[in-house]
């Protein structure tokens, strides 16, 4: 068996179609153990790729011998999750000093959960969050999302329900010193 080599670099604008291909295979596949159908649906409204993340150099993707296999990022701004369609987005610049970056739109491809490509982003964006000043990462974890982040050592502190997509889904607010 063949060793396939994961490598990472910055999302451009020409990846948009591909990142959203993934997100839609990701939510659709990998959160079917944790919701039901409508939850699912719910989900992909409320969920995706926030663009401002790409134009901040903040979001990676991540590849498997050139096929894209996740992508990730972290933010420096106030808002905790969800995509260019979601209400109560604020690009307010957070203080490393006081506040906590956000990793944030972390999908996996369903071929390649479970091998380590979570785990780059996760590395890849505390890394960088590190190098601006900030001491502290929090994200919005979703049910199939949470194993990975506790493994990578945050603490969930809060639950919440989003039923802005009209379905309520659960999710975890979780924390991390750096």
């Amino acid at each position: 068996m063949t060793s396939r080599k994961l490598s990472h670099r910055l999302a451009r604008g020409d990846d948009l179609d591909a990142l959203r291909t993934l997100m839609n295979l990701a939510i659709g596949e990998l959160q079917k153990a944790y919701l039901d159908a409508a939850q699912i649906e719910s989900s992909r409204l409320i969920m995706g790729l926030d663009t401002q993340l790409i134009d901040d150099s903040t979001y990676f993707v991540i590849e498997c011998d050139g096929q894209l296999a996740g992508c990730g990022g972290w933010s420096r701004r106030e808002t905790m999750y969800g995509g260019d369609q979601t209400p109560g987005r604020s690009p307010a610049l957070l203080d490393p000093a006081r506040d906590a970056a956000r990793i944030r739109a972390m999908y996996t491809h369903p071929d390649h959960a479970r091998k380590g490509v979570g785990r780059l982003i996760i590395r890849l964006c505390e890394d960088a969050a590190r190098a601006e000043g900030f001491k502290r990462m929090e994200l919005v974890a979703t049910l199939a999302g949470e194993p990975l982040y506790r493994a990578c050592g945050f603490e969930p502190y809060e639950s919440l329900v989003d039923d802005r997509g009209g379905t309520p889904v659960p999710l975890w607010r979780m924390r991390k010193a750096l």
